[in-house]
């Protein structure tokens, strides 16, 4: 056969493949993909761009038979028996197939596309050399008038997609910032008894925690997170409860009373060093979750999951903020974390008592292990001076409830269960911590248990979850034991931590949820009434 009936033969064999293959992928690849809305076209650029980056094509396959899923009954067999075994321009998956019925992707096109080319340059150079007679001429023209109104479709719809493509990267917030934020809207009321043998007040109150997270990127690895965040939801330890326990997640924080402007809250940039190890440096107000996985399977950081603060997370990694470093390296079966955060208050400052190593601080090591998928497991240590795990009692928070200086050395146990297989969610923990109250006339130890287990339970739309903790907030247990003052500033009754919620999603973006915390005995005294706090957090996320 001549080499210009084999460039006859191959043009309408690549054209014939690659508009069969392109023209209805394109229109089919996502629902919508016709239609003028340019969030479906932004969804289908996406998926291109996903599916190009994932897809690596097998090296040249060399026979038709080598491709699994291709058989002699497909109706393009012959089209693609040519191009693979005459004129080797075909390459299959690496799992040895070809995946004729999927879509298309612009990357995968381009790069047959150019194989196939590289054939016809070469015969057209060939054939250049020896001169194309009249008749040859006239086969192409012939080709090319069969095909023109596949072409014109299929460059009237690549042109469309550049242009919405070019409008979206046009009118893009950033070309390495991605804006998410984060609304919640809550009514929280408080009835019952408080810890100081009173009443709590029973008024509603309606408050506001508003965040807004710049996710910058300028490698595709790393990131540099910025938040701000507004919130005026008083603690409710302030003037109605006055301990810790109950205290919600999502308010200003413990003694808290939050405002009316936005700040600047956690800011941190991290970045891979190596295939497994993530290096982290926080400026600003960073915290546990920002460095370690803090494994609860109900931790949402007050906008989902738990409402308060001691059921989001076990209180050892409320020790943990600041600014800092932190390293995480991801082993596969094990996760070793180290992070040393300073008070962001003090860090600034370069006067005694404050900075880096003279102020608050809190050093955290942990390391978690993943038997399975579903099972982790985590072993956790915190040393901080001037830290408190900010719930349990008063007497369990002696830096921010009675003023004192403490040095602390915590340990925990957490373990979690979450499976596709089943929708429940299992989580728990238990943790033991020591401090060193420092004042003069008061120096001694103090022994301080929490422990809890929470269940989650998928129920409703998707996304939605019901959601039960039960647990004993931080009590002391032991003070000063064998000195003057046994016996001190210990906690004498037990007070259980009962928590429900059920998270409603009425769509990707609101999330409606009712809940309590009802608390036995509250600050662990059984001379308090049981006290109930209430709450119907909404949730917008964008």
């Amino acid at each position: 056969m001549s080499k210009t009936s084999k460039f006859l033969l191959l043009s309408p064999a690549l054209l014939g493949a690659t508009l069969a293959i392109s023209s209805p992928a394109l229109a089919q690849a996502v629902p919508g993909a016709n239609s003028s809305n340019p969030q479906n076209m932004f969804r289908q650029i996406n998926q291109y761009s996903r599916e190009g980056a994932a897809n690596t094509s097998a090296g040249q396959v060399t026979s038709v038979s080598q491709l699994s899923d291709v058989q002699p009954t497909d109706w393009a067999f012959q089209a693609l028996q040519s191009l693979v075994e005459r004129y080797g321009c075909i390459a299959g998956f690496p799992d040895g197939t070809y995946r004729g019925n999927r879509a298309l992707t612009r990357y995968e096109f381009a790069a047959g596309l150019n194989a196939c080319l590289g054939v016809i340059q070469e015969l057209i150079r060939q054939n250049l050399e020896q001169g194309l007679d009249r008749s040859e001429l006239e086969a192409i023209e012939r080709l090319q008038q069969e095909f023109a109104a596949e072409l014109a479709t299929l460059r009237g719809r690549v042109n469309e997609l550049e242009v919405r493509t070019a409008e979206l990267e046009g009118n893009q917030f950033s070309t390495t910032t991605k804006l998410e934020g984060e609304s919640i809207f809550a009514l929280i009321a408080a009835d019952g008894g408080n810890a100081v043998n009173s009443d709590a007040d029973g008024e509603f109150a309606f408050g506001t925690r508003t965040r807004l997270d710049f996710n910058t990127s300028f490698t595709g690895r790393d990131l540099l997170f910025t938040r701000l965040q507004v919130v005026n939801i008083p603690s409710l330890t302030l003037d109605n409860t006055f301990t810790p326990e109950g205290d919600l997640q999502f308010n200003a924080g413990l003694d808290e009373e939050g405002g009316s402007t936005f700040e600047l809250d956690t800011l941190f940039y991290s970045t891979p060093i190596g295939e497994n190890t993530e290096l982290i440096i926080i400026a600003n107000n960073g915290a546990a979750d920002d460095v370690a996985d803090t494994i609860t399977p109900l931790d949402g950081d007050g906008g989902s999951g738990a409402i308060s603060r001691f059921g989001t997370r076990a209180p050892i990694y409320h020790l943990v903020e600041g600014t800092g470093i932190g390293l995480t390296h991801n082993a596969g079966a094990a996760e070793i974390t180290l992070a040393y955060l300073a008070d962001s208050g003090s860090a600034p400052s370069p006067t005694t008592g404050n900075g880096l190593f003279n102020g608050p601080y809190s050093a955290m090591a942990q390391v978690l292990l993943k038997p399975t998928e579903e099972l982790k497991l985590g072993f956790t240590y915190v040393n901080a001076y001037n830290k408190d795990m900010q719930t349990g009692s008063n007497f369990a928070t002696p830096v921010a409830s009675l003023g004192f200086s403490a040095i602390t050395n915590a340990y925990g146990f957490q373990f979690s269960y979450v499976s596709d297989e089943v929708p429940v969610k299992f989580g728990g923990w238990v943790g033991y911590t020591n401090a060193r109250i420092l004042d003069e006339g008061l120096k001694g130890d103090q022994g301080i248990l929490n422990w809890a287990v929470t269940l989650g339970l998928d129920a409703g739309p998707p996304g939605s979850q019901l959601g039960l903790v039960v647990g004993m907030e931080p009590k002391v247990i032991r003070s000063y034991e064998g000195e003057f003052l046994e016996g001190a500033f210990e906690d004498e009754d037990t007070s259980i931590h009962i928590e429900g919620f059920y998270e409603y999603r009425l769509s990707e973006n609101i999330a409606i949820t009712p809940g309590f915390v009802w608390l036995t005995a509250p600050d662990h005294d059984s001379d308090n009434d049981s006290l109930v706090v209430g709450t119907l957090r909404t949730t917008f996320t964008f």
